[in-house]
């Protein structure tokens, strides 16, 4: 039997060559056919020769032939090399490099199980070797994105689909790291957080890391060129724009944005991922173009003398005539391009609009005096009166002769900064009015300066005056000690960053990151029973909003007649909702058969607050009552009612007769009861009482506590109109013309439409328990009569 088994082997490897030679024959297509073509006909062809389904002998070989002839036409590299030289097996080297895998005949036969077998130049250590931690994630590599964007790959020691990609890796690693991609890995088994936290659902798996965001690499074929492509897709949109004849003057007359403008020439129509990555590292300071080839191109090529058959990078400032530096050859390396931008990273009059900007053009000196760098500000503002003295000091720093390392020329906007003005305006001999004057400044560390003013508006008469004032001052402070200039100190903030995206912005830019985020989130598996999850939301919330319309509908006629059966038993204010009645709160009639229910048979803790009306007043004090007691609603003790005094009179008597401290007989007039309210307490026998007369319902302020104390000696019910003199005439005290001890003001004439204005105030003393409780030795029959 041992015998077999290379006889397998070899009549598998006869199959293969014999099979490989054309595989678009054995999938039947053209050799123009895209991939998604190219898995079409896999998939038909596999269904039909698979080994389950296909009883013919030779369907397992049919099989085997139709997947590798797929898995090598899904190879861009092996597919390429095909079309170009017509073979299948990569061209021998006379030595083993790194970056290139060898083909290996077993990993062909055994690659239709999903895993492929490598005998030789596969080590995982590679990635061990370029792991970093979670850490090192949130604190090295997340910060690092914002300018270089990072491919970092999760994998684990018993992940054979891991070497399966380990050299490509490599190749990855070759063409990217050196125009400036970062590269690194994660052991996905030791930081689960991390993995769990970014996304990774399956081994290996590749993310990008840009601007601080995440974004997983969905593509079916782990190749070079897939790679790059997901890089050069995942920039920003529009980073570096096409140039043409027509938009190059206002492409390089942008420079007011305070950013130097970056042309790149290439002879290919895709801008090169080097360029685009330069782009996005100096993106806060520099503003890239790409001018394209072709005939709309030609003018641009010709002013600057660029040839068609290289590369180029060219720099300008605000003199767009001709780039202040540029560099042309057939590959520009990505070191090559970044020391062109460095030495031109700014203007040649930059603006202090930001605190970056600042410690790039005014660093700290430390405590060197010889190490100081002079910062030479005009303070202007941003109209276009001030050019002519922006341009003067443009001029004036052109011709400079200092090294930029000693002395920079820069200005600022006056009502942008005014933080870092106020701190240097406040020493000595400085101007009053900081507009136009020009100041020396030396930084000693990230917040002191020593600095001095110079200049006013006579510095500007002329450019030679200007050029002689400012440049003897400069000269004057290099050459001096430091105990003999720049004698003022102050302490100063970071600058306000101008360049900062508004409240507006900022939510569409994270909305449009969100957006982004969930694309490259979601997949198919994903979005079905998210949309699912959604429309069953949407479902629920328009039944509910369907049933609770049905709802009110039906309460509203409920209501309707009920209101209709019981007509003016009881009154219930509402709103009108969709032309029907719905009541808000309910007020009873104390009658006879009420009487219990509101007093006697309440509930521990209960109360009924009670008004008392005559049939004239009733329609002007109800709806003022209502509105008073309308906040406590709610409250679950209180009962609201009304009595008719030509009904109750003889029992609110007695409830008087019974509040006051020796028994008499009383006379009282209904008239001055009008507008009463009462709080009854039916287990505890006691009585609370508002009147607009009584002591406790005054709404005034000032002398209102000298009243009160005034009028609490008085009888409970004298405020009504009978004093402590009882009175056997058929009319009241105050009918018969008697004069009480009470205060003229009590004696005023009250409308109806005021006698419930100190209701309120009375409610919160109840409620806070500081009104007088009238207790009694029980609760009278109520009869009606």
């Amino acid at each position: 039997m041992k015998w077999m088994i290379p006889l397998f082997i070899f009549t598998s490897l006869l199959v293969i060559i014999r099979s490989f030679e054309d595989p678009y024959k054995i999938l039947g297509i053209h050799r123009s056919a895209s991939v998604t073509e190219i898995r079409k006909a896999y998939k038909q062809l596999a269904k039909e020769w698979h080994p389950d389904k296909n009883k013919d002998p030779a369907a397992a070989d049919r099989f085997v032939e139709i997947t590798q002839a797929y898995e090598f036409l899904t190879d861009p590299e092996r597919k390429n090399m095909f079309d170009t030289y017509g073979k299948i097996k990569d061209p021998p080297r006379p030595r083993r490099d790194a970056q290139y895998r060898q083909f290996d005949p077993f990993d062909e036969i055994f690659s239709g199980s999903g895993f492929r077998f490598r005998f030789s130049d596969q080590d995982i250590t590679l990635f061990h070797k370029l792991s970093i931690t979670s850490r090192a994630y949130e604190n090295i590599l997340v910060p690092k994105s914002s300018r270089t964007p990072y491919l970092i790959l999760f994998y684990a020691d018993w992940c054979f689909p891991c070497l399966q990609v380990e050299p490509v890796w490599r190749r990855v690693m070759d063409e990217l790291e050196p125009v400036g991609v970062g590269i690194a890995t994660v052991h996905s088994d030791n930081e689960k957080t991390l993995a769990r936290k970014v996304g990774i659902s399956s081994l290996p798996c590749l993310i990008l890391l840009l601007d601080g965001r995440p974004i997983l690499y969905k593509e079916p074929i782990f190749s070079v060129q897939k790679v790059v492509e997901f890089v050069r897709y995942k920039m920003p949109y529009r980073l570096v724009p096409a140039i043409k004849d027509d938009t190059i003057d206002s492409f390089l007359s942008g420079w007011h944005d305070n950013r130097v403008r970056a042309i790149v020439f290439q002879k290919s129509e895709s801008l090169r991922l080097r360029f685009l990555l330069a782009a996005f590292y100096h993106r806060h300071r520099v503003a890239f173009g790409f001018v394209p080839p072709g005939e709309d191109t030609a003018k641009i090529r010709a002013k600057y003398q660029v040839s068609s058959e290289q590369d180029a990078l060219l720099v300008f400032n605000e003199i767009t005539e001709r780039p202040v530096a540029s560099v042309s050859m057939r590959d520009i390396p990505a070191p090559t391009l970044h020391d062109v931008i460095n030495n031109n990273y700014y203007l040649l009059l930059p603006r202090l609009s930001s605190q970056a900007v600042l410690d790039g053009l005014c660093p700290a000196a430390g405590v060197s005096w010889a190490n100081r760098r002079l910062c030479v500000v005009l303070v202007s503002e941003d109209t276009p009166e001030q050019e002519v003295h922006r341009q003067a000091l443009r001029r004036l720093a052109m011709e400079s002769t200092y090294p930029k390392d000693r002395v920079r020329y820069m200005y600022l906007f006056q009502e942008r900064q005014t933080q870092f003005l106020y701190a240097l305006t406040s020493g000595e001999n400085s101007p009053r009015e900081p507009l136009r004057h020009v100041l020396i400044l030396c930084r000693r560390d990230n917040s002191h300066v020593k600095y001095e003013w110079v200049g006013g508006d006579e510095t500007w008469e002329n450019y030679n005056n200007t050029k002689q004032f400012i440049e003897s001052a400069v000269d004057k402070i290099l050459h001096s000690t430091p105990t003999q200039t720049l004698l003022n100190e102050a302490v100063i903030g970071e600058l306000i960053d101008e360049h900062t995206q508004g409240v507006v912005s900022r939510f569409f830019t994270r909305l449009l990151q969100t957006i982004y985020y969930l694309q490259d989130t979601l997949g198919k598996e994903h979005i079905l029973p998210a949309v699912s999850l959604i429309a069953t939301l949407a479902l629920i919330l328009i039944l509910a909003y369907y049933m609770s319309y049905l709802l009110k509908l039906e309460e509203m006629r409920v209501q309707e007649k009920f209101a209709a059966r019981r007509g003016s038993s009881s009154f219930s204010n509402g709103v009108k909702v969709n032309g029907g009645y719905q009541p808000q709160l309910k007020i009873h009639e104390m009658r006879a058969e009420t009487y219990n229910g509101l007093v006697r048979l309440l509930r521990p803790g209960c109360r009924t607050i009670l008004l008392l009306t005559d049939t004239a007043s009733k329609p002007k004090l109800l709806p003022k009552f209502h509105k008073c007691v309308w906040p406590y609603r709610r409250n679950k003790t209180l009962l609201f009612a009304t009595l008719n005094l030509e009904r109750g009179l003889a029992w609110f008597t007695e409830v008087l007769r019974q509040s006051l401290a020796e028994e008499r007989d009383l006379t009282i007039n209904p008239k001055n009861c009008v507008g009463t309210v009462l709080a009854l307490n039916g287990l505890r026998k006691y009585v609370c009482m508002y009147h607009a007369k009584h002591p406790e319902g005054l709404t005034t302020s000032g002398s209102s506590s000298a009243k009160l104390k005034r009028r609490a000696i008085e009888p409970p019910g004298s405020f009504i109109g009978f004093d402590d003199t009882s009175s056997e005439s058929e009319g009241s005290d105050v009918e018969q013309g008697r004069r009480t001890s009470t205060v003229s003001k009590f004696n005023d004439v009250i409308y109806v439409e005021n006698l419930l204005d100190g209701l309120p105030n009375w409610l919160d003393r109840l409620f806070e328990g500081t009104t007088r409780r009238y207790y009694l030795n029980y609760w009278p029959d109520f009869t009606g009569k």
